[in-house]
């Protein structure tokens, strides 16, 4: 599969985040975004790049707009009218600038330079299957506690946070969906099949959403990636596999993963977040960050489009009630810094070293304005030793695993994550992006529980139901005497957890 590389993020202080949110135009009030489609005969296959281009949301400046997009070479794939977001392929290597220049264009630029083997997701570390013996074994364990999972015995992660006692109060609402955006899900997992909403799925690639029979699946059994997290939210209580922390929710699938290069670029997370949002989805995961780059900078215009177009798409969904969570990465970084050290973008082609202003340059979508940013813990409810932290940054924290400091009394003593894989498997994975879903879990039971809930008001539940153990005296996980990573705050909130563990048990009470 491509290859699944580590993660650094960023969020920024309320001041920072009002002032983006005000820098990127208004959000149309609209019921709608549907997007419309171009003719096949206008949408060409193999143009030299796509681009984003946002204007205002009215059709006379779209119509205008158009017109110069085909003046300058381009061909519109999409146009999201309501939010004012265009698609667009084009060879014309002056496509950008010429574009930027015509009238009515607010934002306008690439989404990628060149393709290259690489993925956004973050987990860390490569899956471990569950074989035939082990599964035996956790199974015999599993079965001394009446009613579990025939592998629960094995999920210390629900136990965490209380997940298997909030079960027995509430399962969670049919009422709800919480979309996986990432790259697709195995529906006939028979831990999934029980919980899926098809008529909610797609495959957004290209940036528009193609809803046929099975669109929603993964390429392959190696994108397992949008499969496992999805069993960590709503896998079923049936007597099969494993158990999620919602499993009476229903769970959607959007992919968004490119076939050749298993990027997550940007037109394809718009189409994402207006597919859920006009779908009536209540909860989308974000488990990834937006390709090519890892910091969008506002002074850079193929950036700051990008930026634009993303966040006019998840604020639009946020209109229309959907809470977005996303995962913090995995690069124990402290994000509340004055600067950070990025050397991994562009990732579709050859990255350049560059030192980056975290207050305007933009970790995409995590970043946006809305967002509940996750860092993840182990089994200690210490912070996971490859997690990203930062006071001001950090929204919430839940399981994501560690398996190199925190292990488990549990039959595997395997201290990652065990969830729902492709061709009915099962498998260990560890990261922020199984942290993320954890929180997702969570914030769908509190959506069953207060149904009327705005999406500000279900992050507002969400953080004062959770568990803060706040700093510890010490994190020297290595035993070398130096500290691996500096907890600021207090126990109402710091950098390591935000404000706190989320907590399944409080949120069914």
């Amino acid at each position: 599969m491509a290859h699944l590389r580590s993660r650094r993020r960023l969020a920024l202080a309320v001041p920072v985040v009002l002032s983006l949110t005000a820098s990127l135009g208004f959000l149309p009030a609209a019921a709608s975004a549907a997007p419309r489609a171009v003719s096949a005969g206008q949408a060409t296959d193999a143009p030299a790049l796509a681009y984003v281009v946002n204007t205002k949301a009215d059709r006379r400046t779209i119509a205008s707009v158009e017109r110069a997009i085909a003046a300058a070479g381009g061909k519109v794939v999409v146009t999201y009218d309501r939010i004012g977001v265009i698609v667009v392929h084009s060879a014309n290597p002056d496509f950008g600038k010429e574009i930027r220049a015509a009238r009515g264009v607010q934002s306008a630029g690439a989404t990628r330079t060149a393709p290259l083997t690489a993925a956004g997701t973050t987990d860390e570390g490569a899956a471990d299957f569950v074989t035939a013996a082990e599964a035996a074994r956790t199974e015999a364990a599993s079965a001394r506690t009446p009613g579990s999972e025939p592998l629960e015995a094995d999920q210390w992660d629900l136990r965490a946070i209380g997940a298997d006692e909030a079960a027995k109060i509430d399962d969670g609402s049919r009422g709800v969906t919480v979309a996986v955006i990432d790259t697709g899900v195995d529906d006939t997992h028979p831990d999934l099949a029980p919980n899926f909403s098809a008529s909610q799925s797609a495959n957004c690639v290209g940036g528009k959403a193609d809803t046929g029979e099975g669109a929603w699946r993964p390429y392959t059994a190696d994108d397992y990636h949008g499969t496992h997290v999805a069993g960590e939210i709503a896998a079923a209580r049936n007597g099969v596999g494993v158990a999620g922390v919602a499993p009476g929710v229903k769970v959607a699938g959007i992919k968004v993963s490119d076939p050749d290069n298993g990027l997550f670029y940007p037109e394809n997370v718009v189409c994402a977040f207006v597919f859920a949002a006009d779908h009536g989805v209540e909860i989308t995961n974000n488990s990834y960050y937006v390709d090519p780059w890892l910091y969008n900078c506002m002074d850079d215009p193929d950036q700051k489009a990008i930026v634009d177009a993303v966040n006019r798409a998840q604020l639009y969904a946020q209109k229309k009630g959907t809470l977005h969570l996303a995962s913090a990465g995995n690069s124990n970084h402290d994000l509340a810094s004055d600067a950070i050290v990025d050397d991994s973008s562009p990732d579709d082609s050859t990255p350049v070293t560059r030192t980056i202003d975290p207050s305007e340059c933009f970790d995409v979508p995590t970043q946006l304005p809305g967002i509940v940013t996750v860092s993840a813990t182990g089994v200690q409810n210490l912070k996971s030793y490859y997690s990203t932290y930062g006071k001001g940054v950090i929204d919430v924290a839940a399981p994501g695993g560690d398996r190199r400091y925190q292990l488990p009394d549990t039959p595997s003593k395997d201290g990652r994550i065990l969830s729902t894989m492709p061709n009915g498997e099962y498998a260990w994975l560890q990261g922020t992006s199984m942290a993320s879903p954890h929180a997702a879990g969570v914030a769908a039971l509190l959506k069953s529980k207060h149904p009327w809930a705005s999406p500000a008001q279900l992050q507002a539940l969400l953080k004062s139901q959770a568990n803060n153990p706040g700093c510890p005296e010490s994190y020297d996980q290595d035993g070398d005497g130096a500290q691996d990573a500096t907890c600021e705050g207090g126990h109402r909130v710091n950098g390591f957890y935000g404000f706190g563990i989320v907590d399944a048990l409080r949120a069914v009470k």
